[in-house]
């Protein structure tokens, strides 16, 4: 068994400066996130949830401490090197799907596959299998404006799956959804993710669906409770 951290943050630190007023939004965060394990990140708008999410993906510079993803430290790397962690360890979700709109729903699963290396016989097959998992087998060949928002997301959450990644990090992934839906859309991604193995870190203000990972974190005034 790899027991090996999926995610390790030491002394994570993040600011900004407006005008003469500098704002500490992560004050030191350590986290830990094992293989497999699925943890909700719990907070109000504007805790810095969405930040530590970025820090984390390596989408933004401008943090202090230590970030080892998958046992390699990750935080000085340059921007090759992040861009290679990304692609090769990580998944993202967002709030709003970023599907591109003029490829249907089996092409934007199967293009971060191809991306990635795979062969197009292999990601069409990886595509289609998750995308009927996910209750879209008879949407394969539908372009995002032809599927309502529980449907991209669905498509969104393939997506962010596609590369079978260590780590899927989601930012507030059913913000944008109904309760019904966002329920039904969060039991799937949950399966989906305990199926394939991966970690996970879900940042939501939603205690309801928090409670409903392994385990809970709070974010308050730039520290984890």
């Amino acid at each position: 068994m790899n027991n090996e951290p999926v995610l390790q943050t030491r002394g994570l630190k993040r600011s900004f400066t407006q005008g003469e007023t500098t704002i500490e939004v992560l004050r030191g965060v350590d986290l830990t996130i094992m293989p497999g394990e699925i943890v909700a990140l719990l907070g109000p708008s504007g805790s810095g949830k969405s930040t530590l999410l970025q820090a984390v993906g390596l989408l933004e510079g401008g943090f202090e401490g230590s970030i080892r993803i998958g046992g390699k430290e990750a935080a000085q790397l340059d921007s090759a090197g992040r861009t290679e962690v990304r692609r090769d360890r990580l998944g993202f979700i967002y709030q709003f799907h970023h599907l591109l709109p003029d490829f249907n729903a089996l092409e934007n699963v199967v293009l971060p596959q191809m991306i990635h290396g795979a062969i197009r016989a292999d990601a069409d097959r990886r595509a289609e299998h998750l995308l009927t998992a996910l209750g879209l087998g008879a949407r394969l060949t539908h372009r995002p404006s032809q599927l309502s928002g529980g449907e991209q997301q669905r498509v969104a959450v393939a997506r962010a799956l596609a590369n079978k990644p260590m780590l899927v990090l989601a930012d507030e992934p059913t913000g944008n959804l109904d309760e019904a839906t966002a329920d039904k859309v969060l039991a799937e991604f949950l399966a989906l993710v305990r199926d394939q193995g991966s970690a996970a870190l879900v940042a939501t203000h939603n205690e309801r669906l928090a409670a409903r990972m392994d385990r809970v974190l709070r974010l308050h005034e730039g520290h984890l409770e």
